[in-house]
């Protein structure tokens, strides 16, 4: 016998015993506080969560945070009177390149990483979430869930169309692993969680 011949004898002889293949791939993760690890782990990709009341306070934020800032756009009704510039004629996404601040709101946000589903019923336009300078994403308490497994079970990809998970502002550490912030998108974004009577 060879030694090619023993080896693979030996392996034949020490294969652990054949189980039937798990038809549960969820996995269950539980944290204390959803929102305080969200917080957390946004913090830590380079956003910003802050808890707040309701849409007039996001309003005072924003001022306070961006005074005088010009190209404003939003889908959220409620901060609509905010907004100097109008989607409703935009056909194609260059027409978005001068967007210095876009505010749209959450579907679903996840606790373990940070990210926020959006879909077309709050994006009309693929493009804002990456080409606006400033990003703010509006989610209510209940919508963050603990992982990416309690995300997909709520997500209707049928029903809603296109959709993307959007985590923090964009980054890259491609080049000599130096972190940049606003690299190829969004400068920064701001996360306001507001509770679920709104």
């Amino acid at each position: 016998m060879s030694s090619r011949d023993r080896m693979l004898a030996a392996i034949q002889a020490n294969q652990p015993a054949l189980l039937p293949s798990p038809t549960d791939y969820i996995f269950h993760t539980e944290y204390p506080d959803n929102v305080a690890q969200f917080a957390a782990v946004l913090t830590s990709i380079g956003g910003v969560a802050i808890e707040i009341p309701n849409y007039a306070a996001i309003e005072t934020h924003l001022q306070g945070h961006f005074p005088d800032i010009l190209d404003v756009v939003t889908t959220i009704p409620e901060l609509a009177h905010i907004a100097d510039v109008s989607l409703v004629h935009v056909l194609e996404p260059h027409e978005l390149a001068s967007v210095n601040l876009a505010i749209i709101e959450g579907q679903w946000a996840v606790a373990e990483n940070g990210s926020i589903w959006v879909d077309e019923r709050q994006l009309p336009h693929r493009a804002l979430p990456m080409i606006t300078q400033f990003l703010a994403i509006v989610i209510q308490q209940s919508s963050i869930v603990a992982n990416m497994h309690d995300a997909y079970k709520r997500i209707r990809v049928n029903e809603t169309g296109f959709g993307t998970f959007i985590a923090g502002p964009s980054k890259t550490a491609d080049i000599e692993q130096s972190l940049v912030i606003g690299a190829h998108g969004a400068r920064s974004l701001a996360v306001y969680i507001i509770p679920d009577k709104y």
